[in-house]
């Protein structure tokens, strides 16, 4: 690969994500998003399939993708209160597509267990940023996110993108940038500034609901005719030789799947706590739910899950409820201390975590060995690799613990900097709560669920519903006016 190309488009990624995040202006906004264009096309070009994209039929794709945005981006115009349903619709999907010119058409189904990028995201983000674009030139006029949030999220992704220029993994950090932070820079821009109106949070509820279910019903589909559509190699001999069946619905992982799922339960819960769905439909929901997330085995989910739901009985239920989530955690907390003392009795912890415990202490040597600025984004798998004593292949390596990972990669500062952005979030969420207490708790427990499962299994940064979560919750601090509701007054 084009290591100076990359290096480039990061340096342009940078100032693009902080243009596009803390504008105020016509000129700042325009510069940000021509800056965030310029860094993917410098970054995916910089890549391997740079060669692949030279074609007349991926020009013709090209045309035909434009084609579509062009025409997402007028349907928006004329509905601009589907922008951010669409674009949570669109976030976990990964089409199984392949590129290059082996295929006749340019393009084709991947093999069987692989899933393509997030490109049904990338077309809705594409629309929604040409429809902010022509609303600003439009108005001369931008609406400006609370520096609450805007400026923790892009110092951090602007520390994400420079540490490039001293990666030892340049090819998975282009990755990480080209096609999950960037356009994450853009998802946070679009949806801090898109139109908050008294319908969204059910709108928003759903879009989530639905998309649980629709996870879950597949699951239990691929529990019982014991087939996956998508699948990582490992996942497979793993499910050939144990007694039980993993399923993926479709994501690659179970643990990946498990998460959507919790999620979806917990914005399910907040709904029956804040009485904005009828109680029966929810105990259907969330029994279909929880029947496709135990077939997942994920036991980072159910822990994600547990302190979730643990989260909004306690800022919803009363004086007995808040007693009872205490005694049920202190019990929990007991339990699992219990367990792992007996199964550490008999064995050694690497072998009790699934190689786990390994991988954290050969990560914890990589940054003690780079504690400032760390080993730059995406390396931390391939230097923890060179210090491990038996090798193997490096998705092995991977630490599955964002605070981590981010200190290996970035270091102190990272780590600070990370710090920074969840006690941002937390600041928005109280506020948001005193605006709509449904919206602010269904924010919180989200947030809470992807933190605590991105301890046990990273992804906290890369996956989409962190982002739209955040910028979410900027859409209704920087609305014009507050959005009071009966729920705010009635869970106060």
């Amino acid at each position: 690969m084009d290591v100076g190309t990359a290096e480039l488009g990061a340096i342009a990624g940078a100032a693009g994500a902080v243009l596009v995040l803390t504008a105020g202006r016509r000129a700042t906004l325009i510069g940000g998003f021509t800056l965030l264009a310029f860094a993917e096309a410098a970054l995916v070009g910089s890549l391997a399939v740079a060669d692949r994209l030279a074609s007349p039929t991926f020009a013709a794709l090209g045309l035909a993708g434009f084609v579509v945005v062009a025409a997402t981006a007028a349907v928006l115009a004329r509905r601009p209160t589907f922008v951010l349903p669409l674009v949570l619709a669109a976030a976990p999907f990964r089409l199984p597509l392949d590129f290059g010119r082996e295929h006749r058409f340019f393009v084709a189904l991947a093999e069987p267990g692989q899933l393509g990028r997030l490109l049904p995201l990338y077309g809705v983000l594409g629309a929604a940023a040409a429809l902010l674009l022509w609303q600003t030139t439009r108005s001369g006029t931008v609406r400006v996110l609370p520096r609450l949030i805007a400026w923790p999220a892009a110092a951090f992704l602007a520390l994400a993108c420079v540490s490039l220029l001293w990666s030892d993994d340049v090819h998975a950090g282009t990755n990480l940038l080209a096609y999950f932070l960037l356009p994450f820079a853009v998802l946070v821009a679009v949806v801090g500034r898109a139109d908050v109106t008294p319908g969204l949070p059910r709108a928003l509820a759903i879009v989530g609901a639905g998309l649980g279910c629709v996870f879950a019903v597949i699951g239990l589909v691929q529990a019982a005719t014991g087939t996956l559509l998508f699948y990582a190699p490992n996942l497979e001999v793993s499910n050939s030789y144990s007694t039980y069946f993993r399923v993926t619905s479709l994501f690659r992982d179970p643990s990946v799947y498990g998460r959507h799922v919790a999620l979806a339960i917990g914005v399910v819960l907040v709904a029956v706590w804040v009485h904005r769905v009828n109680f029966w439909l929810a105990t259907g929901l969330v029994a279909l739910m929880w029947a496709g997330l135990y077939f997942s085995y994920s036991q980072s989910s159910f822990v994600a899950l547990f302190v979730a739901t643990a989260w909004i009985v306690v800022v919803t239920g009363g004086r007995r409820a808040r007693r009872l989530v205490v005694g049920a955690a202190a019990a929990a907390v007991v339990g699992a201390a219990v367990l792992a003392a007996a199964a550490l009795a008999g064995s050694s912890a690497k072998k009790v975590t699934s190689d786990r415990s390994r991988r954290v202490e050969l990560t914890a040597r990589v940054y003690k060995a780079h504690p400032v600025v760390g080993v730059g984004l995406g390396a931390q798998p391939l230097e923890t690799q060179h210090v491990a004593v038996r090798k193997g292949p490096v998705p092995r390596f991977v630490s599955h613990t964002t605070p981590l990972t981010v200190a290996a990669e970035l270091g102190t500062i990272g780590v600070l900097l990370y710090g920074l952005l969840l006690a941002a979030a937390i600041a928005a969420v109280a506020r948001v709560r005193r605006r709509d207490a449904a919206v602010g708790i269904a924010l919180g427990a989200t947030l809470l669920a992807l933190f605590v499962h991105s301890l046990f299994y990273s992804g906290f940064f890369e996956d989409p519903v962190t982002w739209f979560a955040l910028g979410l919750a900027a859409a209704y601090l920087a609305a014009p006016r507050p959005f009071d509701t009966a729920a705010t007054a009635a869970t106060a």
